[in-house]
């Protein structure tokens, strides 16, 4: 990752996250990048937007690819950048890699459009979240 990440979570593989091969199920690589997402989107809508119930975010599309076996106990730290932003969406990747280590454990790339939960449809990013944005956005390696 780059200057530009940042981190938006910190956690720890439990066992009771582990399946019976004894590494982290999937569900739980979801919920660990779900955590990571909310402080991304957080920081690009602004704490002006912590009040405002009638705006969100909607995921549209999220890929991840698996790099390295997850165990139980392992130290985890998830950094996020974006790679481009749109009228009313934005694509970010996430890196779960070792906090210890720094071996990458998975690799997420979202898409997700700032969505007006009143009439149920996408709207355009406001020109502030899409500064918020921009500041994190780096070259899409793919």
């Amino acid at each position: 990752m780059t200057e530009r990440s940042i981190v938006t979570f910190v956690g720890v593989a439990h066992p009771w996250m582990c399946d019976t091969m004894g590494h982290m199920n999937v569900r739980h690589y979801a919920a660990m990048f779900d955590d990571a997402s909310f402080q991304l989107l957080g920081h690009i809508a602004g704490a002006e937007a912590a009040d405002d119930t009638g705006k969100g975010w909607a995921d549209v599309r999220t890929e991840i690819e698996y790099k390295h076996e997850t165990t139980p106990g392992a130290l985890l730290t998830i950094r996020s950048h974006v790679v481009k932003v749109g009228r009313s969406s934005i694509t970010f990747v996430q890196e779960m890699r070792g906090s210890l280590d720094g071996v990458l454990h998975a690799r997420a790339r979202t898409v997700s459009a700032r969505f007006d939960l009143v009439a149920r449809a996408a709207i355009a990013l406001d020109p502030a979240a899409r500064a918020r944005a921009e500041a994190l956005m780096v070259e899409d390696a793919g």
